[in-house]
């Protein structure tokens, strides 16, 4: 079916319309509430603690540390709420309090406050693990001569939020007791610095250790399971969640829907959707973009328009969505619809992904030229997945000069990425300029570029198997390679005949 004629049976985009401002308002009684403060009195420090947090919640730090100081001031002596408040405003914002979280550092220490309060230590050393200085945290760590499970999760999370994954795990094996916190701590930390499988046996471990783990902690597992396409524990982790009090958690759900859809059984992440309770931008979002990179591009288009009719108004996220259908199917006309509603109806600022969406939607419908325009007059500069798309289309559609010019971008914002010349260099291949390929190859030699493998990857009894061409290297190598042969076998008795591509032997050479 070719593009014109699918844009006529799919739903066309939901336009939101203006409504008379004045309409459904109603008039609120005024009330008023007396009370007699007469025999009432408020500690002041209570007062003043409490105008400080309000500042502190509201980002406004310069007029919290200005209320602290007319306390003091005032005469009114602050309490370990009054530090804990200031250093929890200090710890939200790095780059703006170190100097004074610092001074407020001073004098907890002259109060003794950090060796002898085990709140104000923990909102201590959790405040410089927050500013990258877990050399002061460790510090403050010590020092304390209580410490509570808080404290010693504090400097987990400190420690893997800084990317010092040992000292992480030797904190945990020192803690006198874990709970579900801890180890979440630890296993979020692994999941979010891309060691998805630690993340896993980490998890795997809390089970045998026989703590139960709580809503944050099935959405790390999960998230981890999305990354490595590990559908079998996910699917056991599902099946743990609805035996839950969070079986209806709405960022529980959100993540399964991510997981099926990451895995590709769409149907699975329907399902969840459709049981939801509660749905939230969020779980409307997962859906449309599970559907669009899947190929279910009516089903995509359709949530997105149902999304708004239900009162949600589409983000940048729920444009990406729609806008990754249109490609998928190539959509070209209601892309650029789409795009433009974006902008003009709902005033979201297109970002990069959805130029890249774009980009994407003229290469898959050979349109380069224009694919190059966007890429050339977008407000930012491109990045290595939009070029990288136009350069895979180039490769299709054999257009070498366009890739060429594509390389110079290619190379100005990484030189060092092996996988765009191998691509240039296999295009040059296929059409026999061996000059250029020879070119590519000694300038990726010069440069001290080597091609890296590609790894593919199974997941066979709950575990991942990793290998690439031509690797004997897995326990099981000689019976693996004793089914292909059978299956190669098989495949020619049915009259298949191997093709041989010249530019493919270049890249695997």
């Amino acid at each position: 079916m070719n593009s014109s004629a699918t844009a006529t049976i799919l739903p066309q985009p939901f336009l939101p319309h203006q409504q008379n401002p004045n309409q459904n308002l109603t008039t609120r009684p005024q009330i008023s509430i007396q009370t007699n403060n007469s025999k009432s009195t408020v500690n002041p420090t209570v007062q003043w603690t409490s105008s400080i947090s309000r500042h502190c919640r509201s980002g406004r730090i310069a007029e919290a540390a200005l209320e602290f100081t007319r306390m003091t001031l005032h005469g009114t002596n602050p309490n370990h709420i009054t530090f804990i408040t200031l250093l929890s405003g200090c710890a939200d914002f790095p780059s703006q309090c170190l100097f004074l979280g610092a001074m407020i550092h001073g004098l907890v220490c002259k109060l003794g406050l950090d060796r002898n309060n085990v709140m104000v230590g923990t909102a201590l050393l959790d405040m410089y693990a927050k500013f990258g200085r877990m050399d002061l945290a460790t510090v403050v760590f010590d020092a304390m001569r209580v410490k509570s499970s808080f404290t010693w999760n504090a400097m987990i999370d400190g420690y893997m939020r800084n990317g010092d994954i040992e000292s992480a795990v030797k904190m945990f094996d020192e803690m006198p007791v874990r709970n579900a916190i801890s180890w979440t701590a630890l296993l979020n930390g692994f999941a979010k610095r891309g060691y998805f499988e630690e993340a896993l046996e980490c998890f795997r471990e809390m089970q045998i250790s026989g703590v139960e783990p709580d809503y944050v902690t099935i959405i790390s597992v999960l998230n981890a399971c999305a990354n490595v396409g590990m559908l079998g524990i996910g699917l056991w982790i599902h099946r743990f969640v609805l035996k839950q009090d969070f079986k209806d958690n709405v960022r529980v759900c959100n993540t399964l829907i991510d997981l099926y859809s990451r895995c590709g059984c769409i149907e699975f992440a329907r399902q969840v959707f459709q049981r939801m309770h509660k749905r939230t931008l969020v779980s409307w979002n997962s859906i449309i973009v599970g559907f669009a990179v899947n190929g279910f591009v009516g089903e995509a288009l359709e949530y997105f328009n149902s999304m708004q009719k239900e009162g949600f108004k589409p983000d940048g996220v729920s444009f990406t969505g729609a806008l990754t259908a249109c490609s998928h199917a190539g959509l070209i006309e209601d892309g650029l619809r789409y795009f433009d509603i974006m902008k003009k109806i709902y005033r979201v600022s297109p970002r990069i992904e959805h130029y890249g969406c774009i980009v994407d939607l003229y290469s898959r419908a050979g349109r380069l030229e224009d694919a190059l325009n966007v890429v050339e007059n977008m407000p930012m500069k491109p990045n290595e997945v939009v070029l990288g798309s136009l350069l895979a289309a180039c490769r299709t559609k054999g257009d070498i000069i366009l890739a060429e010019r594509l390389m110079k971008y290619l190379v100005d914002l990484d030189p060092g990425v092996d996988s765009n010349y191998v691509l240039l260099a296999n295009m040059y291949a296929a059409v026999g300029k061996w000059d250029g390929a020879g070119k590519i190859r000694r300038t990726m030699k010069g440069r001290g570029i080597q091609k890296k493998p590609g790894l593919s990857s199974i997941e066979i009894g709950s575990g991942i198997h990793e290998f690439m061409a031509g690797d004997r290297s897995h326990i099981e190598s000689e019976h693996i390679y004793l089914m292909l042969e059978l299956l190669s076998f098989d495949l020619k008795l049915c009259g298949y005949v191997p093709e041989t591509v010249v530019g493919e032997l270049y890249e695997n050479d």
